[in-house]
């Protein structure tokens, strides 16, 4: 009941918003399409936290952050490697190890390794995701792994122990 409860105000809402109108008719079209949509939802069985994740959002916000200070310190990593003297450039392609099934952790987390400057998602599997690494210090599979754990938990999964 919780989710069809937060999937039917995130509705409304993004209705009232993107319609800008509030004439009777508009307001009845919409009200019948959410209700609609939220009883297609529960009839298809997949009306659960992957599909309304909005319980999740302050935890995802505080991830973003986290992970928008990694970009930073990766996009400084990566300019100086290639601006530099030396060019340190070692381009390698790395399984890193998933301790979860969940898809929305496994996108999550792949989205993440591909925002992160000199790292960039080639493959996903069941058990791992293959990644090409442009130095040498960002090719550690272990390195990867507090950006699994606090991407799992931004959408509320723990991570089983591998």
């Amino acid at each position: 009941m919780r989710h069809a409860s937060l999937l039917t105000l995130a509705m409304a809402a993004t209705w009232l918003m993107l319609s800008g109108y509030f004439i009777g008719m508009i307001l009845t079209f919409g009200f019948i399409s959410i209700i609609l949509v939220v009883w297609m939802t529960k009839r298809l069985s997949i009306l659960d936290n992957e599909s309304v994740p909005y319980l999740n959002i302050l935890k995802t916000c505080k991830y973003y952050i986290w992970l928008f200070i990694e970009i930073v310190k990766a996009n400084i990593q990566v300019v100086k490697a290639v601006i530099g003297p030396n060019a340190e450039i070692s381009p390698s392609l790395i399984k890193i190890p998933m301790h979860t099934d969940i898809d929305i952790a496994q996108t999550m987390f792949a989205n993440s390794i591909t925002l992160t400057p000199g790292t960039v998602s080639v493959d996903v599997q069941k058990d791992h995701i293959l990644v090409h690494a442009l130095l040498k210090e960002m090719s550690k599979p272990e390195d990867f792994y507090e950006m699994h754990c606090r991407s799992a938990k931004a959408v509320s999964i723990d991570l089983k122990d591998n």
